[in-house]
């Protein structure tokens, strides 16, 4: 008898079961993460945002990045369950666990400011999921194409984010550069694996679903 004899392939049903698996547990804020906090022993030594519209506007600010780390997770488990290539379905779930260390830091820095999480959270997950289904039935290249397109949009959203962020607030704009640069990689891993230019109709449709999410949560 071969190693392998006694191993059951896995079907369509254990992978809906893993994506359920995943989906709760960010959902929860019980993913696992990879990465500490990337803040630095000096920032740890700082004093936090003391005025308390500076401390409302770093949550404010977080509580959107954190939305939109739950929005990636439900675009990459979805784009993964979506895909044929288990290559491909592994480049997806790595991103999406990467993204899950954003995810935890965006949430463990709304606990230290005192701030909630988006109430909207399930919508977003389940819209983002739709939305990352879609994008994968389009075809590998074209989803490819979505998840480079999405990393730009939300390198720049972080950008701006770092300027809005109060200058004391050194934990909170740690943690963003560290996204942004893992956002850029993510791009431009997608495109060298073959994602196209998305049309300009849909690149403006994404923004303007964006902005949608990004003013809600910024609130809700």
């Amino acid at each position: 008898m071969t190693a392998s004899a006694g191993l059951r392939q896995i079907t369509p049903l254990d992978r809906r079961l893993s994506v359920l698996g995943r989906s709760l547990s960010s959902l929860t804020g019980a993913a696992p993460t990879t990465r500490p906090l990337p803040v630095s022993s000096a920032d740890r030594d700082l004093d936090e945002p003391t005025e308390p519209a500076q401390r409302r506007l770093s949550g404010a600010l977080m509580r959107v990045n954190h939305v939109g780390e739950v929005c990636a997770q439900a675009l990459y488990e979805a784009q993964a369950l979506a895909t044929t290539d288990p290559a491909l379905e592994r480049e997806f779930l790595q991103a999406a666990r990467e993204e899950g260390d954003h995810l935890m830091w965006t949430r463990e820095r709304l606990r230290e400011l005192g701030a909630r999480p988006s109430l909207l959270n399930p919508l977003w997950f389940a819209g983002a999921f739709g939305i990352g289904l879609v994008a994968g039935r389009m075809g590998d290249r074209v989803s490819l194409g979505f998840m480079a397109e999405t990393e730009r949009q939300v390198e720049n959203h972080l950008a701006r984010h770092l300027e809005r962020l109060p200058a004391s607030d050194s934990r909170s704009r740690s943690i963003v550069a560290a996204m942004q640069t893992d956002e850029a990689r993510h791009a431009e891993h997608a495109r060298r694996l073959g994602g196209i230019d998305l049309p300009t109709p849909a690149r403006w449709a994404m923004t303007l679903a964006a902005k949608v999410m990004t003013t809600t949560a910024h609130h809700i």
